[in-house]
């Protein structure tokens, strides 16, 4: 079993370290895109209307201005950095030891930076979003998906797919739908489902620690997956197609 992620929009820098070291990083192959997407990012970063281009607030300058000095700034793990709803439901710094190996294993972020991640690879704060066009880079999504593609092909063969990534982030890599379950929160009152994005980014946390800490083996197939998540919630699989992956609905009392 794989677990599918986004990045967090907001991250944690880390206050000292090394820089990140680009030979360590998983999925080495991507590492000439990366260059690509860093080096287009510290250009705009740099720009007098850096904000407007990367579609952020005043607020938000400090993250810009770091993004000009990501090849030096201090790197950390992943699972450091990413902070937030999502994360901060997944509690890593709350497993034990195996469980943290088991995350590093089987959590993969997808990046509007670096492409995809392991929960153990070091690497700065940054400030990005997938739905961005970079010049020379274009539309990140478009730039990523034949990449993501040809690099995770052997990595996610014979594994089942628990897909927990926002719309921005599915649209950078398609993965097989045939072993791949997507994750949709709703809540319900008198029938009717509502979508509430607060609560499905926390909930899909909550689901991905739940799959990390239960006992017994991880699910292998969707069938596995939904009697795992019964164990805490009322939730449906609804059958995919030759192109779209089956999908898991998690059901909360409105």
């Amino acid at each position: 079993m794989l677990i599918l992620l986004p990045p967090s929009e907001g991250k944690t820098p880390a206050v000292r370290g090394s820089a990140v070291d680009w030979t360590s990083l998983s999925f080495p192959e991507l590492n000439a895109c990366r260059a690509k997407v860093l080096d287009a990012l510290g250009t705009v970063s740099a720009h007098e209307d850096a904000l407007a281009l990367l579609g952020v607030g005043a607020s938000l300058q400090d993250d810009v201005d770091r993004n000009t000095r990501l090849h030096a700034e201090p790197a950390a793990p992943a699972h450091r950095i990413y902070s937030g709803v999502l994360y901060d439901a997944l509690g890593y710094k709350t497993l034990t030891a195996a469980q943290r190996r088991k995350a590093d294993a089987s959590v993969l972020v997808v990046s509007a930076l670096w492409g995809v991640i392991r929960f153990g690879d070091s690497v700065p704060a940054y400030r990005l979003s997938m739905g961005t066009a970079l010049p020379d880079v274009g539309r990140l999504a478009s730039f990523w998906k034949p990449q993501l593609t040809d690099a995770l092909a052997g990595a996610v063969e014979g594994q089942l797919l628990v897909d927990c990534r926002s719309s921005t982030y599915a649209a950078a890599w398609a993965p097989p739908a045939a072993q791949t379950v997507s994750v949709n929160v709703f809540t319900e009152v008198n029938g009717v489902r509502k979508v509430v994005s607060h609560f499905a980014k926390h909930t899909r946390g909550e689901l991905a620690r739940h799959l990390l800490v239960r006992r017994g083996k991880a699910p292998a197939a969707p069938s596995e997956l939904l009697k795992a998540t019964r164990e805490v919630w009322a939730a449906e699989l609804v059958e995919g197609s030759a192109r779209k992956p089956q999908a898991l609905n998690i059901i909360l009392p409105g």
